[in-house]
């Protein structure tokens, strides 16, 4: 007999100019028992001023309690927002407007949070949006990341000893229908279409098996996209498919993986997609660049989808969904693919301890 335990779940504010703290206000308002032992990284004024603005007629904000590290969330009474301060009080920022401070402050609770997961003060990272502009405003040292999945690489590199370049990590977007995973992520198109190698698909592919495997229970079924149209309709339309990805598929296929293609990428998300009734004919996409693989999984709703950052030693997943400026400050912003991150992430870190008598 077992008996769950919740451990502390860390939730990065995002960039206090947009719409990340207000979701995490409605998810602490609107999955009170989802949000148990979780606790925002970020700024206490920040959280009470989105606080206000999701708060109604009726339904009045909630408390938001000050907390001083990870342990202490335990002793928060239920329908309070923990919060762990990061840093001195932020002045209040515009809404909806790129700021360096805004940008710093998010920079940091990342570092925070991916930090205590690695030491394993909490046992997952969620991340609410950051703004790419506002980090790159920041300067030093998080102009030098374009995004989440690179600064928690560092930071996951730094705490091993090794260099970036031996913490590979990949990008998973995933929702009930679709899930897809990427060879690059935040590069321009020109520098994805040449980051298609025989050993960056070939490590995608052992990444993703491996990330898989123990959420599935056994073998994931791993479509591979091809680059080029038609998949290359076997060299007419450039010769990608024929010399870089069969061969690192051959190659995983050796290794004992599940994984077929390269099959055309305008029919193989259709064909992984799980209908009612309906299971699709592969468990996960491997996508060869980053809008390839995300429009599919986007086109399905945002609201449901959640990023995954595989390869890390620690547990991180987002919502699928950046800051919303035009609409940060409004109350009008859905928390719901936040919501279904924070459950991901407790799955993804779920433990249990024999019960005793």
């Amino acid at each position: 007999m077992s008996r769950t335990v919740l451990q502390p779940l860390a939730i990065t504010m995002g960039d206090a100019a947009g719409i990340g703290p207000e979701i995490i206000a409605k998810a602490y308002r609107e999955q009170p028992a989802l949000m148990r032992q979780c606790f925002v990284v970020g700024d206490v004024g920040t959280m009470r001023r989105a606080n206000q603005v999701v708060a109604s007629v009726g339904r009045p904000a909630l408390p938001v309690a000050a907390i001083v590290s990870a342990d202490h969330v335990a002793g928060v009474p239920p329908n309070c927002i923990p919060v762990l301060q990061i840093g001195a009080a932020l002045q209040a920022v515009p809404w909806g407007a790129v700021s360096s401070v805004a940008g710093t402050l998010a920079g940091q609770c990342i570092t925070w949070a991916a930090d205590a997961a690695l030491r394993g003060e909490v046992c997952a990272l969620v991340t609410a949006p950051l703004h790419k502009e506002a980090l790159a405003a920041a300067g030093q040292p998080f102009d030098q990341f374009p995004g989440h999945t690179e600064l928690l690489q560092d930071c996951a590199a730094r705490f091993l000893g090794k260099p970036v370049s031996e913490v590979p990590v990949r990008m998973m977007l995933a929702n009930d229908e679709l899930r897809t995973v990427l060879v690059s992520i935040h590069v321009s198109l020109r520098d994805a279409i040449a980051a298609v190698s025989y050993d960056n698909v070939l490590q995608t592919l052992q990444i993703t098996h491996a990330a898989l495997l123990p959420i599935l229970g056994r073998k994931p079924r791993i479509g591979v996209a091809g680059l080029n149209p038609h998949a290359g309709e076997g060299g007419l339309f450039g010769r990608e498919e024929l010399e870089v990805i069969q061969p690192a598929i051959a190659a995983a296929q050796a290794l004992g993986l599940d994984a077929s293609g390269p099959w055309a990428p305008d029919t193989v998300f259709m064909r992984a997609r799980n209908r009612p009734g309906v299971l699709g004919e592969f468990d996960v996409v491997v996508a060869m660049y980053h809008d390839q693989g995300l429009i599919p999984v986007k086109y399905l709703g945002v609201e449901q989808g959640v990023n995954v950052t595989l390869g890390l030693p620690l547990v991180r997943t987002s919502p699928d969904h950046g800051t919303a400026f035009d609409i940060a400050g409004t109350g009008r912003a859905d928390p719901a693919s936040l919501v279904e991150a924070i459950r991901m992430a407790r799955v993804l870190s779920l433990q249990t301890v024999a019960d005793f008598p």
